[in-house]
């Protein structure tokens, strides 16, 4: 039985480039998706599953993230004044409690696997989960609580995987099977971003972990890989011959927010569940297919 995961590790130290002008002075993590923004649903996530210390890896510019995450004694008074009670108790309850947030920078863009080491103080010799604000899941039961359930059961590392086309594997992590039962595939290793015809599969990895703290240790060396940043994957890689490695096949729905057009589509999933909009939302859409 593994140990219970209580960390979670939000890499967001980004600059967001492909969103400019929009994140010229804006962190891209909070570009809204309806009326949140994406920080705040990485959060809700974890905290969702039981997750109850949150740790942000920022750069320069982001402290407007650990901002998101406080009281405005000016907007809550002002709030509470217009008696508007339920925005007020909405804004409240997405904050974490005292004590729970913790940040450090990242004062260099050496890639996922640095930014992750640079937590390496926060979390100790414990299991933990990584979070990619940029990957948002709508599902039932919150991505990163499938793969702390999964981890519970199989211990080691697990990550949410989906199957792409094969085109499209050197955009990804991609994991070289062993077993697979159709939800959990069990790998013997795992390459970052290979061109299609060397891809090992077509089972890629989305921005969701649980890692074993020994991760640290491989981390540590500072081993450049692919694009000459400290690859994540080449850890996971080195680390599978010490603790089992696992995908997992979520359930849910992955947008891309990193993405000008998976950001889209991720506001319209997210409209559509919303029951104050949908009516409305549909027939917006419902006009504009009109015109293509």
């Amino acid at each position: 039985m593994s140990r219970r995961v209580r960390k979670a590790v939000f890499p967001v130290a980004g600059m967001g480039t492909r969103f400019l002008p929009a994140t010229k002075t804006m962190a891209k993590e909070m570009l809204p998706v309806v009326d949140k923004p994406l920080i705040q649903y990485a959060v809700e996530e974890a905290a969702a599953a039981g997750i109850d210390h949150f740790i942000f890896i920022t750069g320069r510019g982001k402290s407007v993230l650990m901002d998101h995450f406080d009281h405005m004694p000016e907007l809550e008074a002002l709030l509470k004044e217009r008696g508007k009670t339920d925005v007020l108790e909405n804004l409240l309850g997405s904050m974490p409690s005292p004590g729970k947030v913790f940040s450090t920078r990242q004062q260099q863009p050496l890639g996922l696997g640095h930014a992750v080491w640079c937590a390496r103080a926060f979390i100790g010799d414990e299991p933990f989960a990584v979070l990619l604000p940029d990957d948002l899941v709508l599902a039932d039961t919150p991505c990163i609580k499938q793969l702390i359930d999964a981890h519970a059961q199989t211990g080691g590392n697990v990550v949410a995987v989906e199957d792409v086309p094969r085109e499209r594997t050197n955009k990804y992590g991609i994991l070289d099977v062993v077993e697979d039962n159709g939800t959990l595939a069990r790998a013997k290793g795992l390459v970052e971003k290979p061109d299609s015809d060397k891809a090992p599969s077509t089972l890629a990895i989305i921005g969701r972990y649980v890692l074993d703290p020994g991760i640290f240790d491989l981390l540590e060396n500072q081993n450049r890989g692919a694009g000459g940043e400290i690859q994540l994957t080449d850890a996971m890689n080195a680390q599978i011959k010490d603790v089992p490695f696992h995908g997992l096949r979520y359930e849910g729905a992955r947008y891309d927010c990193g993405d000008k057009v998976g950001f889209l589509q991720a506001n319209i999933a997210f409209a559509l569940e919303r029951p104050d909009m949908r009516d409305a939302v549909k027939a917006v859409l419902a006009d504009f297919a009109k015109t293509i």
